[in-house]
């Protein structure tokens, strides 16, 4: 008989995860599942799942290597739930206990408080040490505080970690957030700049690639070229790779996109990170170790993980299940197929979307920015939207995807997470990127057929929310425009936005 039976979900792949410690070789046992309804709740893309299953099973092999026993199940001949495949294991096993690790999901985290009920065996949730900040701090934070704004909370977080504070007590540099300095354009003659790390698939890849390639045939993305790591030892290798080449620019061209430039400066080591072969502590004190990088690129780095990282995940745990519900502005709107295909005459979109549909990654602006913004200002459904995001990036789990995408990109939420929504027209795209040159769309355009969707499509949403949004202060410039515009430019406005809506948006 079994001691204790510990599960190990597939973005817990830390040797340091909770549910891991004070395990008896002897006594006790670790279940890892790949089951079906984890693949396909949402059309996972096909390299996310070679990913997480990938790394799942090199995960067992080093804890099998360490003595303990695993027992596994692989997708060709798992079971459709994890409570289906747990109650086959328990009949097996015959475990005193059940333990694992908090999950990252509600949806999750309810499945799992049914099993006592179902196997009539106790089970110990024990608390996710990965974090920073644990869900009840968050709560006890949040409890004190009229708005949950993230740089309140984010200071709180360097203050208590002594993380970028000098000997007084101080930032360090004077300043608590460097972000006015990181919102530069690539210059034209830039260098050149190094990609992150690819990593070769092995044998156990190489098998996972052709499981996913004949189960999820139709899943979304392609699975041709995989180079993600899928161990501790390659994230690590990714980690020093990025603190070596790109690090150094990251903060400055954190804003920038172009189209010969998937990556730019950024880490994609979220992929890392939101699976466990990554910890954020350990990466924060590599990155803290690097002599002689501007602060503004070491702040902003350390602003994704410490600050918005471990906010976004507190929001999610204390509003859930009501947030993912919320549609602040009624949008109806059907996500347009070209989300899927890529095929749009809108540069930008094409861009973003084809290289989604390759390397399942794109970098927070062009998340935010391009497919975000656009999906805001054409009043995509929330429900629609957040499912795509969590459908195509291979970073995305529930709990870091739906606070980002229906809270600051969508504000779906009617302002927890930003203080405005995050509109902008075909003028920051043409600012902050080199998309516009090459598009069928003139940029320069307000109105009519050959005019940048953005420009019209960013009007048409203030209008349309007119009354949700004018006492907003964030938005004084915007509506002072709009008092200025003459009825027929308001009614141009509109028809070229319903005209543009009604081609893309058929079911």
């Amino acid at each position: 008989m079994t001691r204790n039976l510990c599960i190990v979900l597939g973005d817990q792949l830390s040797q340091n995860i909770t549910s891991l410690k004070n395990l008896r070789k002897e006594d006790d046992k670790i279940l890892m599942m790949e089951v079906v309804n984890e693949a396909t709740y949402v059309n996972h893309h096909k390299k996310k799942l070679i990913l997480i299953f990938s790394a799942m099973r090199h995960f067992a092999e080093d804890l099998k290597k360490q003595g303990y026993t695993v027992i596994y199940s692989k997708i060709n001949n798992s079971s459709n739930t994890f409570t289906e495949e747990l109650v086959k294991q328990c009949k097996n096993t015959k475990p005193k206990k059940i333990v694992i690790t908090h999950p990252g999901e509600y949806r999750v985290l309810q499945e799992i408080k049914k099993w006592k009920k179902i196997v009539k065996i106790p089970v110990s949730i024990v608390e996710d040490e990965r974090f920073f900040c644990n869900i009840n701090e968050f709560e006890k934070w949040a409890a004190s505080k009229k708005e949950l704004k993230m740089e309140t909370f984010y200071q709180m977080m360097r203050k208590k970690y002594n993380i970028l504070i000098d000997e007084n007590g101080k930032p360090q540099g004077g300043k608590w957030n460097y972000d006015i300095k990181n919102r530069k354009r690539l210059p034209k003659n830039y260098p050149s700049i190094p990609k992150p790390l690819e990593h070769k698939p092995d044998n156990i890849t190489k098998q996972v690639i052709e499981d996913v390639k004949g189960k999820f045939p139709k899943h979304f993305g392609n699975l041709e070229s995989f180079w993600f790591g899928t161990t501790h030892q390659d994230a690590i290798k990714s980690l020093n790779e990025f603190i070596e080449n790109r690090l150094e620019l990251f903060g400055p061209y954190e804003d920038a996109m172009a189209q010969n430039e998937k990556f730019l400066y950024h880490s994609v080591l979220s992929i890392y990170l939101n699976i466990g072969l990554l910890e954020p502590k350990q990466v924060i004190d590599k990155v803290l170790q690097k002599k002689n990088i501007p602060v503004e690129s070491v702040e902003g780095f350390v602003r994704q993980i410490l600050g918005w990282r471990e906010y976004i995940r507190g929001i999610y745990w204390l509003t859930m299940p009501k947030y993912s519900e919320t549609n602040y502005f009624n949008a109806k709107n059907n996500l347009p197929e070209f989300y899927w295909t890529g095929k749009t005459d809108m540069n930008c979109m094409k861009n973003c979307v084809n290289q989604t549909i390759q390397d399942a990654y794109a970098h927070h602006i062009q998340r935010l920015m391009i497919t975000g913004n656009f999906s805001l200002i054409a009043g995509i459904n929330p429900k629609q939207v957040c499912d795509w995001y969590l459908s195509v990036y291979a970073d995305a789990f529930e709990w870091v995807e739906l606070p980002n995408t229906h809270g600051m990109t969508l504000y779906a939420d009617g302002g927890i997470v930003g203080t405005k929504p995050y509109a902008a027209s075909g003028n920051y795209i043409n600012k902050m990127s080199d998309y516009c040159k090459d598009c069928k769309y003139d940029v320069k355009k307000k109105e009519g057929e050959d005019a940048c969707p953005f420009n019209y499509l960013y009007w048409n949403f203030f209008l349309t929310n007119k009354k949700k949004l004018e006492n907003n202060p964030r938005l004084w410039t915007v509506f002072s425009n709009i008092k200025k515009m003459s009825k027929g430019k308001r009614k141009q406005i509109q028809n070229d936005s319903k005209n543009f809506l009604i081609q893309i948006t058929k079911t």
